[in-house]
Formats: C-alpha cells, structure tokens, sequence
C-alpha cells in the first residue's frame, strides 16, 4: 500500500520559525505552500510542513528516526541548535530540538 505522511507543525510567526526550521532541516523548504506555509520533503514521500496559526502552535510533537543520530546531531550543532534534551529508552536514543513557540522535533535511532 503506498503511502504519503505529511506532518504538520503550527508556529505563531511564519518568517520568524521558517529560518529556525531552515537550520534544523539542513535546507530551504521543498516548496513553500502558501504566504504562511513551507514543506521539506524529509525522505521519499515523508514530508514536514510548518504553518501559520498563532492559536494552535507550541503542542507539536514528532519524532523523526533516522541511521546515525551522532552525525545528525552534529551538522545541526554546526547550523547553531543543540537538542533541549536526550532520552534513551533501551538501546533506542532521541534528541530532542523545541522550536521557539515550544514545538517538539526530536531525532531517534533504533539500534538493528
């Protein structure tokens, strides 16, 4: 069965996340939706969006897993963000970011 994820994220202020998104993510939006609304595509059909809502932002939650959650960190260390918080649970770790209204954008391994 294909499938298609796109994950949203509410932000207060669109020209202020997008940059902080921009470092986070390693790059501009995939294409920008609307005046108020970017997508990075993340992997093939698996894509992040950020969007304008003054109302509803600051309660996302998402957890992206990737390979090597040592060399993610690090480029995005270099970019200037560090993670808030690290979790382990097991052999599994998460790193996690918070946006500047308090959204949650965590990286995860699962060890194989």
């Amino acid at each position: 069965m294909p499938l298609d994820l796109f994950a949203g994220i509410y932000v207060r202020d669109y020209e202020a996340a997008k940059p902080w998104y921009e470092r986070l993510l390693g790059s501009e939006p995939t294409f920008v939706a609307t005046d108020t609304e970017a997508v990075w595509e993340l992997a093939e059909h698996r894509w992040l969006y950020i969007k304008e809502d003054a109302e509803h932002a600051g309660h996302a939650e998402h957890a992206i897993m990737i390979d090597d959650l040592d060399a993610r960190t690090a480029e995005i260390a270099e970019r200037g963000i560090d993670p808030v918080k690290w979790e382990s649970y097991g052999e599994a770790r998460k790193a996690v970011y918070r946006d500047p209204d308090g959204n949650e954008v965590g990286f995860g391994v699962i060890p194989g």
